[in-house]
């Protein structure tokens, strides 16, 4: 069984890292429960907003655990864990509902990627981010110098990654990374989730489409799904389908 659990309650769904022993840290079982979570989420119209945790005060999650990848030849490394990592995040970073990340203890390496595959992050005070990964003879591997470049300035990236220091809850919040610093980081977040939930999730989902298009996420799919959807309610479309069903030349009204 994995330690990524999915848990829906009303309008809300939580997804939950519970590998407290190895400070939550990210094993190939838990990859893929997040992309079969994140297929599951899609497809559940009930669901209008999602937190993503971890279970623990000390970490919601240290990156991906050693013991998984550390024994890989290259080849699979690259293409297994990196590639298949990567797609899995960005799986989740295009979900089509918003997403809240509380960060109840500390986002390392692979876990401050997927806090930055969230729309928006609130920490706990103790909680702090780092990309480590040089002290251990490898590069971040699931968009931290990609889409967390993106949320952090550049220089504090690479004091990250080149230097090995760490950013505390405080400074997190100064550099925008975080919405809030909150001692009960995930009933914050909870909070935040239920009111986007009373939120047109029509209106909420395009937002995100035309925020993310606009920052490079995914924008070439994004722009054709905007569009699609347009052309989709148009009468020209209602038009064309019964034509080709009816097996005659369509008279496009041009509404």
């Amino acid at each position: 069984m994995s330690a990524l659990h999915l848990t829906i309650d009303g309008a809300v769904a939580e997804l939950r890292l519970d590998n407290p022993a190895k400070l939550n840290s990210l094993t190939v079982p838990m990859l893929e429960a997040l992309d079969a979570h994140c297929a599951t989420l899609e497809r559940a119209p009930e669901v209008r907003a999602v937190v993503v945790t971890g279970t623990g005060e000390k970490a919601f999650c240290t990156g991906a655990d050693i013991g998984a990848w550390g024994p890989m030849e290259p080849f699979d490394f690259a293409r297994h864990w990196v590639r298949e990592g990567h797609r899995i995040f960005d799986r989740l970073a295009r979900l089509g509902k918003p997403t809240v990340a509380a960060l109840n203890g500390h986002a390392f390496g692979g876990g401050l990627e997927l806090a930055s595959a969230c729309d928006i992050r609130v920490i706990a005070p103790r909680a702090s981010l780092a990309l480590p990964e040089a002290g251990i003879g490898i590069v971040p591997g699931w968009s931290g110098t990609q889409r967390t470049a993106r949320l952090l300035p550049e220089a504090v990236v690479k004091e990250m990654a080149l230097f090995g220091r760490r950013i505390g809850a405080e400074r997190a919040v100064a550099l925008g990374f975080c919405a809030e610093v909150a001692d009960d980081a995930l009933g914050a977040a909870r909070a935040i989730a239920g009111k986007a939930a009373t939120l047109s999730p029509r209106a909420v989902e395009v937002a995100k489409y035309m925020i993310q298009a606009g920052v490079g996420e995914d924008r070439a799919a994004l722009i054709e799904a905007l569009g699609s959807g347009m052309i989709a309610a148009s009468a020209d479309r209602t038009e064309g389908v019964v034509a080709f069903a009816e097996k005659r030349k369509p008279v496009f009204p041009g509404k």
